[in-house]
């Protein structure tokens, strides 16, 4: 199945810094796309994974599960650890979730983390009753393209699939028990206009993290997809001023290296 345009996973080999970034449920990298060119552009090496079942038709997601969007961003994050000295791992709604496994997971190895909308749990009576309903209905209206600025659209599925809704639930309700383990620096930007993802989310995260250097920003206009919103330019410079005061001089061999050579350091 082709992958839909704009959907591709996106590589960009940059400096000893490195930084993953995960997308949401149902979505694709294209809502990270903008976020991860800007800090390509900055010198830094950065990797956007397509998930397994993304990024094509909501039926693929429906023979997925956690354990496979995990395996790609673990993936991901092994081979930047190969490449780089220091990594940052950054995502969005369910990519938050997936971020903060990881960091549960591999402890010191990675620097610092930035989340965005992150999601922690599944609310309501639809939650409960997935277990069931997934067996008999196939899928359920879709959660893409929560944003408030006007023309912009998020690559994502019209239609969520119920037993991937259903794997969702059971890694939400994982990395929830995973949250004290998770000690690394961290910026959480959340919006309180979400229809997707409630701010009790964000504020459960928040107290039960065991990291001490943390960052609470509030994104005033813009709602789920903000990394596609009026708040963009704002999640971007945050987390690279984030990683500049953890990782002082990212980028900037890389940038001189190549205005040297009269090169560009944006690139896929």
């Amino acid at each position: 199945m082709p992958v839909l345009p704009g959907a591709e996973p996106y590589r960009h080999e940059g400096g000893e810094v490195g930084v993953l970034l995960c997308h949401g449920f149902t979505g694709s990298p294209q809502s990270m796309r903008p976020w991860a060119e800007y800090l390509a552009e900055r010198g830094l090496t950065v990797s956007v994974p397509l998930l397994p079942g993304h990024g094509t038709r909501w039926q693929d997601m429906q023979v997925t599960g956690w354990q496979d969007w995990y395996a790609e961003v673990d993936r991901a994050l092994r081979s930047l650890l190969e490449r780089c000295s220091q990594v940052f791992v950054f995502g969005l709604s369910m990519g938050g979730a997936l971020t903060l496994r990881l960091a549960a997971k591999h402890g010191d190895a990675v620097a610092g983390i930035v989340l965005v909308n992150p999601a922690n749990r599944m609310w309501g009576l639809a939650a409960q009753v997935l277990p069931v309903v997934r067996h008999l209905v196939p899928s359920t209206k879709g959660v893409a393209n929560d944003i408030a600025k006007p023309g912009s659209v998020e690559v994502g599925y019209d239609r969520v699939p119920l037993h991937a809704a259903h794997a969702l639930r059971s890694l939400l309700k994982l990395v929830d028990g995973e949250l004290p383990q998770v000690t690394q620096p961290m910026v959480l930007l959340h919006s309180p206009q979400d229809h997707v993802v409630p701010p009790a989310d964000s504020a459960r995260i928040l107290s039960r993290v065991s990291s001490r250097d943390v960052s609470e920003i509030l994104l005033e206009q813009s709602y789920h997809v903000a990394t596609l919103d009026h708040d963009a330019e704002r999640i971007f410079e945050e987390s690279y001023a984030f990683i500049g005061r953890l990782a002082p001089g990212a980028g900037t061999a890389w940038s001189a290296t190549q205005e040297a050579l009269g090169g560009s350091t944006a690139g896929g």
